[in-house]
């Protein structure tokens, strides 16, 4: 089922992120975490996709074992780094052959141990020509792109950050999922920012827990630009142990989440770092045993 068609039905939606193990002994315990997250009822699932490709792999291995072992929909990141076009064709032909027809287009970050983006040789500048690429060869596929409620790490000007992410809608997604934040006046302000710039598609809040202090401390290094309140610091600061940090870091994503729901967010994407403890503690925090008793 397409994404798209799911946010026609349902308001709000809830989904989960995993990735792909690159130990063997790791896919177990991933489909363990999936099967005690399956009783929430999650909207669809999402896939990611290492640097340059890194772990496609891997990444079509895991798409075809969900949709073979579960009755989930799911949707496949795809980034541009280290891919030409002809390589994305051949990615994407491969996902419609599988039955893959959901993609989250991004651009993708740097390959490890390089700090800029570099374009592949006859491959895309930006994800909007992912998009426009996607739309034009396999039109029946549901697309989904990337938005920045504190801003892209990669273009400091506010206005043309805008700009930038219209043009990614414009060329044909369908809605969009964003990265994680912290204070949801943020994710307010960008949601009013995008309709003033008449971005119109559905707009998914991305949500992770901060389960330790080394946790937090690898966020705010792989997600430059990220705000963390004075009052979630403070609250961090008084506890010691990694265990109350989780307890910490629940309890804001639980409020986060209320308070999401009651202001109408068309969906919340849960980043679950491939464990089930914080969603499941969320889930019962707000009361709920499945993301459909959140929708009523």
């Amino acid at each position: 089922m397409l994404v798209r068609d799911i946010l026609a039905q349902t308001c709000p939606t809830f989904s989960f992120e995993f990735f792909p193990p690159k130990k063997v002994e790791d896919w177990d315990k991933l489909f363990t975490t999936i099967s005690e997250l399956i009783p929430l009822k999650a909207s669809y699932v999402s896939v990611t996709y290492g640097a340059g490709g890194s772990t496609h792999d891997h990444t079509h291995r895991l798409l075809l074992r969900l949709r073979k072992e579960t009755n989930l929909t799911v949707v496949s990141h795809l980034t541009t780094v280290g891919s030409s076009k002809d390589e994305i064709h051949q990615i994407l032909e491969r996902y419609d052959a599988s039955g893959i027809d959901n993609i989250l287009a991004l651009r993708g970050d740097p390959p490890k141990g390089q700090s800029q983006f570099v374009q592949a040789e006859n491959g895309f500048a930006y994800a909007a020509e992912l998009v426009v690429f996607i739309k034009k060869h396999f039109p029946k596929m549901g697309v989904a792109v990337a938005g920045f409620p504190e801003g892209h790490p990669a273009t400091p000007n506010r206005l043309k950050e805008i700009e930038y992410l219209k043009a990614k809608v414009d060329a044909g997604a369908d809605y969009m999922v964003t990265q994680l934040f912290f204070d949801n006046h943020e994710f307010y302000d960008f949601r009013e920012r995008c309709e003033l710039a008449g971005i119109k598609v559905p707009i998914i809040a991305g949500v992770m827990p901060i389960l330790t202090k080394n946790g937090m401390n690898r966020m705010a290094a792989l997600s430059p630009g990220t705000r963390f309140p004075a009052k979630l610091l403070k609250s961090i600061a008084r506890v010691k142990s990694d265990e109350d940090v989780e307890r910490v870091g629940v309890h804001w994503a639980t409020e986060q989440v209320s308070d999401l729901i009651s202001n109408g967010v068309r969906g919340v994407h849960f980043y679950t770092l491939n464990s089930s403890k914080a969603t499941l503690k969320i889930y019962e925090s707000l009361g709920v045993q499945d993301s459909t008793q959140l929708t009523d």
